[in-house]
C-alpha cells in the first residue's frame, strides 16, 4: 500500500516519516495553517532520498505558480485542488513532463440530493480517469462548499462502489485511486479494506498539532495501512 504523508513543515517530521516507510511526502502551497513556501521546502527536499515523491498541493488554476514553485522547491508531483481544469492539467504536463499530476475529487458529506450528488460525482469522476495526463485520483471529503483538507471522512462504502465501477470501466488505463479524509491509525485498515484504494494520504490524523507530527500515531499508521495491503 502506497501511503503518503501530507502537510510537513519540517525537515524533522519528513525524515522520521521516510525512516518509517512513507512512500510519499506532501507540503501545502494553498492557504492554511500548515501552509509552507516553495524556499522552505527545497530546504526539505535536499535532505530526502530520490525514491520518496515529493508532492505539491495547490488550490490555485494559475499555472505559472505552479510552476515556479515545483522548480524552486524540486518537487516530483503536484496535487490539485479544486474543480478539474483539463486545461490546467495540460499546460502543467506540457511545461513538466516528468511531473506526476494527482487530481482531487470530493465526495460531498451532506448533499441535498444524495442520488442527484452521486451521478454527477461519477460523471465527473468519469472527466478524469479519462484524462491520461493524470496520475492519480485523490479521494477526499466535502462539507458547505469546503472540500479537501478537513480531516473528516465520507461514506468510504458507498463512494467506493462508484469509484470501483468507474475504474473498472477503465481497466488498465485507469489512473491510481488515493484515499483521504480523516484517516487514522485507527480506521485505516477498515478504509482500505471498504475502499480498496491503490494508495492513501493522511495530515491530522498523524499529529500532535497543527503541522508538526506525532511520532506515534506516524509510526502506528504506516504500520496499519502496510499492514492492510
Amino acid at each position: 500500500m502506497w501511503a503518503k504523508i501530507c502537510a510537513n513543515t519540517n525537515v524533522d517530521d519528513a525524515l522520521l516519516a521516510v525512516e518509517l516507510g512513507a512512500d510519499a511526502l506532501g507540503f501545502v502551497f494553498a492557504q492554511s495553517r500548515r501552509q509552507v513556501t516553495p524556499e522552505e521546502v527545497c530546504e526539505i527536499v535536499k535532505r530526502l532520498p530520490a525514491r520518496v515523491e515529493k508532492v505539491g498541493v495547490f488550490a490555485t488554476d494559475d499555472a505559472g505558480q505552479i510552476e515556479g514553485a515545483v522548480q524552486v522547491a524540486g518537487l516530483t508531483a503536484v496535487q490539485l485542488h479544486g474543480t478539474f481544469n483539463a486545461t490546467l492539467v495540460h499546460e502543467l504536463a506540457e511545461e513538466l513532463p516528468k511531473i506526476k499530476i494527482i487530481q482531487m475529487m470530493a465526495y460531498e458529506l451532506e448533499p441535498t440530493d444524495r442520488e442527484d450528488h452521486d451521478a454527477r460525482f461519477e460523471a465527473a469522476l468519469r472527466l478524469v480517469f479519462g484524462e491520461p495526463k493524470v496520475w492519480a485520483v485523490l479521494l477526499d471529503a466535502a462539507k458547505s462548499g469546503n472540500s479537501g483538507g478537513l480531516g473528516v471522512s465520507f461514506d468510504w462504502e458507498r463512494a467506493g462502489k462508484i469509484v470501483q465501477r468507474t475504474r473498472a470501466a477503465f481497466g488498465d488505463e485507469a489512473p491510481h485511486v488515493i484515499l483521504a479524509g480523516g484517516l487514522n491509525p485507527e480506521n485505516v485498515a477498515g478504509a482500505i479494506a471498504t475502499l480498496q484504494p491503490w494508495g492513501v494520504d493522511v495530515a491530522s490524523g498523524v499529529e500532535a498539532e497543527a503541522g508538526k507530527k506525532d511520532p506515534q500515531k506516524l509510526r502506528a499508521f504506516l504500520r496499519a495501512a502496510k499492514s492492510a495491503s
